[in-house]
């Protein structure tokens, strides 16, 4: 994976990027293999932004499934193992003429919300649910700097990467569970 990512080295603050790859955190990217193009851009824009951000990329792993509809049991599966401190789901759900995007795209964000809420890592939702593929390509741009991967306008029209965005929520989840369980931990130790 880490020779599809061609800008995973930019960073601008250095001592930043140290800090995170001392702690040795360590990332699941759950991703489908459906509309396998615009996922494969919320992958590297995922991987980059981390490793732009001073992730190891020897600490993310990638782990494909069939569609988005298999996203949620595979992220329960990475949770259970204990290893991640954060975990990223990526997908992309395009509407057709028939009712089958409003059951996968309800299922998968509503069982990946209900896991997130039952976990206690990190679960990220960085799954689109469009209604053209115009708006998915728009949601899955790759950009040459990926420490700042905010959605940006390009030839007139809004662009951004999902993938880029969870990350970024990743690392922001990892910093508020840690302080969190802390704060917790100093409670328990007040108690004794």
């Amino acid at each position: 994976m880490t020779d599809s990512l061609p800008h995973y080295d930019q960073i601008r603050d250095p001592d930043e990027k140290r800090a995170l790859a001392d702690r040795g955190l360590d990332f699941a990217l759950v991703a489908s293999r459906f509309n396998e193009p615009i996922v494969n851009r919320l992958i590297e824009g995922a991987a980059a932004t981390l490793v732009a951000r001073g992730a190891d990329i020897k600490n993310i792993d990638l782990i494909r499934v069939s569609g988005s509809f298999e996203l949620p049991g595979t992220a329960r599966l990475c949770a259970d193992t204990g290893l991640y401190d954060a975990i990223i789901a990526l997908g992309c759900v395009i509407r057709g003429e028939t009712p089958h995007f409003d059951y996968v795209a309800s299922e998968c964000a509503r069982n990946l919300a209900h896991l997130a809420r039952q976990e206690d890592v990190p679960i990220l939702f960085g799954v689109l649910t469009t209604d053209t593929r115009e708006q998915a390509d728009q949601r899955s741009a790759l950009f040459d700097d990926w420490q700042d991967p905010s959605p940006r306008m390009e030839g007139g029209r809004k662009v951004s990467n999902k993938g880029a965005e969870a990350a970024v929520a990743a690392l922001e989840m990892i910093e508020v569970f840690t302080e969190i369980m802390e704060d917790i931990d100093d409670d328990d130790d007040d108690d004794d």
